[in-house]
């Protein structure tokens, strides 16, 4: 059990981690010192990079993750904290999924085609859910801290 636990935590860490660096480290200096087409083209291959560690993380979360409440006698007996991370981990999941089939895929598409326009607009919508997703991130793993803290 432990050693499900552990990849449960280090997939988490490496999604929610990779948001916050992101979004709140490398995204602010690229806008301060790169040009348009330039920051466009490292974001894509940030993206690229970043995204395949999170289909991984995710899938790892998931089977972990049910795996573990199969453990503890299934969902009906599960701690709160335990159906909260669950509803919050799928929400982030299908948010994940549109951000990367509705906006990266033409993001990236359209920095290809050097579209920067059209790309930037992109972004946009990917910075806010990336934004979102953090939050609803950082927000899980505190509900499962204080959860865990409380027995």
């Amino acid at each position: 059990m432990t050693l499900f636990k552990l990849i449960h935590l280090l997939a988490v860490l490496i999604w929610v981690g990779g948001m916050f660096f992101a979004h709140l480290v490398l995204r602010p200096a690229a806008m301060e010192t790169l040009e348009p087409p330039q920051r466009l083209k490292l974001l894509d291959a940030v993206f690229r990079r970043f995204f395949n560690w999170v289909w991984g993380a995710a899938g790892a979360i998931l089977v972990t993750g049910f795996y573990l409440i199969y453990l503890y006698g299934g969902i009906a007996h599960a701690a709160r904290h335990v159906h909260i991370m669950l509803a919050s981990g799928l929400a982030m999941m299908a948010i994940f999924g549109y951000v990367f089939f509705a906006c990266y895929v033409p993001f990236s598409l359209h920095v290809a085609k050097q579209r920067w326009k059209e790309a930037g607009e992109i972004l946009g919508r990917i910075r806010k859910l990336v934004a979102l997703n953090l939050v609803l991130g950082l927000l899980t793993v505190s509900v499962v801290a204080v959860g865990m803290a409380r027995g």
